[in-house]
């Protein structure tokens, strides 16, 4: 059986990126909450969007970083279980799973209110059956393929958008401003930011299809900042237009507050016209929601977080199909059984804890210093943007109140039951944290294990096509030595390490080495030489690579040399030598490469 990170195939462009992170978030979070919100805080509720759209901008440009560093399907599972290990990360991958798919069940509930307005004689069963079977609708299309998912979403979007732009356009002329007056109300405005953050939750679910993006180095960071300035202008917008049309008895606890305001100025045909929008949103949102929580559950059954079954991808469609029906279960057991306004608060809190995670990872993998970790993508004003939006969503979340905070509290307990039970035992990946603490204690005690992992991820990112001698590089020994020596010591240190691999006596390659630097030295230029030779032989060449931090003499009229590349081949290779050559010219006049060589910690950072 191949490898189940090999059979997703990058089927998303810039469009799609756009209009699932867009989809993700025009949903209950502006055709529901506005309402709802507008009970609690009166005409700030237009500042509470504002607020809690501004406190997503940290998390917004931190998972742009590390979705570009490490474009992998599971999102914010996989970045907090990379930087802070499978605990953190047992958290992070159920609470991404179960917040989503719960948002996205909202969504789905959300339609019976708006199919009132269509359709008036429809009873609460039938509401919720008509939501299963959109959800099964949904299922069936994201088990098709991740392509038709996206042309459908595409289409929502760009619709819903069209009609949300009219309504803005058509409603601003019949705006009483009168009706915004705050009075008081801003006392109450930070349980309301907590209650509508989940409107921007699904802005950056789009990472964890991160690995199904083309390029996601440009397409991934550039499709969630125009998602998010785009619908953050359309909320405000759209909410300032509804406030400013209805009468606040009317607005007040309203569930289809938005198809109210449009019955006020284009009358019960607009009503109806923003009746469809809400449901092409709500149906967006389901539609992005099964295509990205179900990435979760993949991703932790690749790491053994959750049984093998879990990745299981269909030949034919590549999608995850165990995890895509799975997560359909689960959303209409919600949509069957549960409270729609609690579990949006507990949805809300889930998201928050994550953003929270998410940025305590952008600080991790920074501090830990791995060479192999290389976003395209920096996150600006770091770590200070990031602690602040740490603090922030620690004091939101106190403000969630009990219910929430003890749902979550449970499902926290729950998860670490399961790592403790299930997952403990079969994981023994190490985390972007104990490259700190090695930093900290000057203790060997990390892997290379996640060193390499991200290399691997860098190389499909960028297209790159590992030749001969990147493998061979890759699986090179290196040398790593401290103390200053002359050239023919160094000789006799490498002769042993490469006798038996080139099944040649050790005292035969120091030899050739010793006479080959007698013609000429291999001190190419200060702080490099490049010792090469020529056995007998066929179909053998190796690499060998050294570092010394004091230096080696190869003469005492150069500098020590702190940078050799040793390559030993036999006659028939010799036009891989010189390719090889070539090849580490280029390496070495990299910008900073000396600088980074003698900095690096240990071999495999080397």
């Amino acid at each position: 059986m191949k490898k189940l990170d090999l059979k997703l195939k990058k089927q998303l462009g810039l469009l799609d990126v756009f209009c699932i992170a867009a989809g993700a978030m025009i949903s209950s979070g502006l055709f529901v909450l506005p309402g709802i919100a507008y009970a609690a805080c009166g005409p700030a509720v237009i500042v509470a969007y504002i607020v809690a759209g501004v406190i997503v901008i940290p998390s917004l440009l931190s998972k742009a970083e590390l979705g570009t560093a490490m474009p992998r399907a599971g999102g914010d599972y996989f970045y907090i279980s990379r930087s802070m290990g499978p605990a953190a990360g047992t958290l992070g991958g159920f609470a991404s799973w179960f917040s989503l798919a719960l948002k996205s069940a909202f969504a789905l509930v959300g339609i019976g209110a708006f199919t009132i307005i269509l359709f008036p004689n429809v009873n609460e069963i039938q509401i919720k059956i008509i939501a299963i079977a959109f959800c099964v609708f949904f299922t069936i299309l994201n088990l098709k393929s991740v392509k038709h998912t996206g042309l459908l979403q595409d289409f929502l979007v760009i619709i819903l958008m069209a009609i949300l732009f009219i309504y803005v356009i058509l409603g601003f002329k019949s705006v009483e401003f009168s009706r915004f007056t705050y009075g008081n109300s801003f006392g109450s405005i930070i349980p309301v930011v907590g209650l509508v953050f989940i409107s921007f939750g699904g802005l950056t679910k789009v990472t964890s299809i991160a690995e199904e993006i083309k390029n996601p180095k440009k397409n991934l960071p550039l499709g969630m900042f125009l998602a998010f300035f785009i619908v953050l202008a359309l909320y405000i917008f759209v909410i300032f237009v509804t406030v400013g049309v209805l009468d606040s008895k009317i607005l007040s606890g309203s569930r289809i507050s938005i198809s109210e305001g449009a019955k006020v100025f284009m009358g019960s045909f607009g009503m109806i016209i923003l009746a469809i929008a809400a449901l092409l949103a709500f149906f967006s949102t389901a539609n992005a929601g099964i295509l990205s929580s179900s990435r979760f559950p993949l991703a932790m059954s690749r790491d053994h977080l959750l049984p093998q079954f879990f990745g299981k991808i269909d030949k034919k469609s590549n999608t995850p199909f165990v995890s895509i029906i799975l997560t359909s279960i689960f959303m209409i057991v919600v949509i069957c059984f549960l409270n729609l306004e609690n579990l949006i608060k507990v949805a809300s809190t889930m998201k928050i804890i994550l953003f929270l995670y998410v940025n305590i990872s952008v600080i991790v993998m920074r501090e830990s210093k791995i060479q192999t970790y290389r976003p395209s993508f920096r996150s600006p004003l770091y770590p200070w943007l990031q602690i602040a939006a740490i603090l922030i969503y620690g004091f939101l979340i106190i403000k969630m109140g009990k219910i929430p905070l003890i749902i979550t509290g449970c499902f926290v307990v729950l998860s670490f039951l399961w790592y403790l039970i299930y997952v403990r035992s079969r994981v023994r990946r190490k985390s972007a944290l104990i490259h700190i603490v090695e930093r900290l204690t000057d203790k060997k005690i990390a892997t290379s294990t996640l060193v390499s992992e991200l290399r691997d991820i860098l190389v499909k990112r960028d297209n790159i096509i590992e030749d001969r001698f990147d493998k061979l590089i890759s699986k090179c020994e290196i040398l790593d030595l401290e103390n200053s020596m002359p050239a023919d010591e160094l000789f006799e240190i490498v002769s042993e390490h490469l006798a038996t691999k080139l099944d040649i006596k050790a005292k035969t390659i120091k030899k050739l080495l010793i006479k080959r630097e007698e013609q000429s030295t291999t001190a190419l230029q200060p702080g490099l030489a490049i010792p090469h030779i020529i056995i007998d032989g066929k179909n053998k060449f190796e690499i060998l690579l050294v570092r010394s931090i004091e230096g080696i003499i190869f003469s005492e009229d150069l500098p020590p040399v702190h940078t050799i590349f040793v390559l030993i081949g036999t006659q028939d290779e010799r036009n891989f030598h010189l390719r090889a050559l070539m090849s580490i010219a280029q390496i070495v006049q990299q910008l900073n490469f000396e600088r980074h060589w003698l900095k690096a910690r240990n071999i495999e950072e080397l």
